[in-house]
């Protein structure tokens, strides 16, 4: 098992003035904020860019000079993608290594995994990457949600097909939390939008071979190829739907299609392909610029929403001790509950039970090698490329 520890000391601290001032923030013991994450494993390219945007979260903490007047801490393991590891991870985070506060890891199936745990020690759980309902639907106490919920991920492929008048839709998922519960949101929205489902499967978590599916799917003929992936699974299907001639005139996924490397895998392969998103560097949020600054000269490399959700989520869960003046959970917790707020990576507000009701999801689109926003219009940076030509043409 890997193990991450990171010790973010942000700038000097004030000198003390006449002997009365507070101590500086090194001088006090650091707050320590413990997640897993996933680094290898089927999760590891979203994983890895969560834990990014959690360090950039510290450096600008510290560099403010910390938080209650202490430097911040993070803990960080790799839970290698794994639930039943991410379990024992997050009970040895809190009870042996004894840190302060716990942030959320990666994927719905994840995090539903651990809540049970930061319920139990009463710990909050800012939750920057589980968009399943149901995770915030038990009567958990100290879950927040940061992102748009997964039934919606793809509103904006359904929506811009059913105006483009495509009749037809074949909708595809893995077979874990987060995807079923993106696919039952897909297909809900199809069917009220008029456009009728002529193919539904899911396939098991780390599948490589996709072709019986995608066989099925180029006999079913759909206008519209929606998947609910996560990045490894949209990268093999986008191949092997060219190496089959699978061509439907949309063709769009939930996790994945907006990350970097996905263009860079796939080059010109990648044309047309439409990404559900929770966040763009181009979208109109105050702090952009800072966050995007910072992100290049750490890590010499764009980052994903992946990364700018650990960042928000971990500013907010730094609002919430601000407001409270406090770690303590039950305080922290009623200030996260009525907190409204914009960060870099949007809008945050939640209801009672933690769950998001805010933030807006953007889709993008693969065009001459560019990400663009092309929905919805009011945050679009770029028009639709419609329809999706022929493998021989892109």
């Amino acid at each position: 098992m890997r193990t991450f520890l990171w010790r973010l000391v942000g700038a000097a601290a004030a000198v003390a003035l006449l002997g009365a001032a507070p101590a500086p923030a090194h001088a006090q013991a650091p707050i320590k904020i413990g997640a897993s994450l996933s680094l290898t494993g089927t999760y590891a390219k979203p994983g890895s860019y969560q834990k990014e945007g959690y360090e950039i979260c510290a450096d600008e903490l510290n560099a403010k000079g910390g938080l209650l007047g202490r430097k911040v801490e993070f803990v960080m393991y790799d839970d290698q993608s794994s639930t039943q590891t991410a379990q024992r991870l997050y009970e040895k985070l809190i009870t042996e290594d004894k840190v302060d506060a716990v942030m959320g890891p990666y994927s719905s199936g994840i995090t539903e995994s651990v809540a049970g745990i930061s319920e139990k020690y009463k710990k909050v759980l800012v939750s920057p990457l589980a968009a399943t309902t149901s995770i915030f639907r038990q009567g958990r106490k100290y879950i927040f949600m940061v992102i748009s919920p997964a039934e919606v991920y793809l509103e904006g492929l359904v929506e811009m097909a059913a105006k483009r008048g495509l009749k037809t839709i074949a909708v595809v998922n893995e077979d874990t939390l987060f995807p079923k519960a993106s696919t039952a949101g897909t297909v809900e929205q199809a069917k009220k939008r008029g456009l009728q489902v002529v193919l539904q499967e899911a396939y098991p978590k780390g599948n490589t071979d996709f072709s019986a599916m995608l066989v099925k799917i180029k006999a079913a003929n759909p206008d519209v190829i929606a998947a609910a992936t996560y990045f490894d699974d949209a990268v093999a299907i986008t191949r092997q739907m060219k190496e089959l001639n699978v061509n439907p005139k949309m063709f769009g996924v939930t996790v994945g299609g907006d990350i970097p490397e996905f263009y860079t895998l796939l080059k010109q392969n990648g044309e047309y392909v439409y990404g559900a998103t929770q966040w763009d560097e181009a979208l109109p949020y105050p702090g952009q610029k800072e966050f995007l600054s910072a992100y290049m000269k750490k890590f010499k490399h764009e980052p994903a929403y992946h990364a700018a959700a650990g960042y928000a989520g971990c500013l907010i869960y730094a609002e919430g001790v601000k407001r409270a003046k406090s770690l303590d959970a039950d305080l922290v917790r009623a200030e996260l509950l009525k907190l409204k707020i914009r960060t870099a990576f949007g809008d945050y507000a939640v209801d009672q039970d933690g769950f998001q009701i805010a933030h807006k999801m953007v889709m993008i689109q693969w065009q001459d090698g560019k990400r663009l926003v092309v929905w919805p219009d009011d945050l679009a940076n770029g028009k639709v490329r419609f329809p999706t030509p022929p493998w021989s043409q892109r």
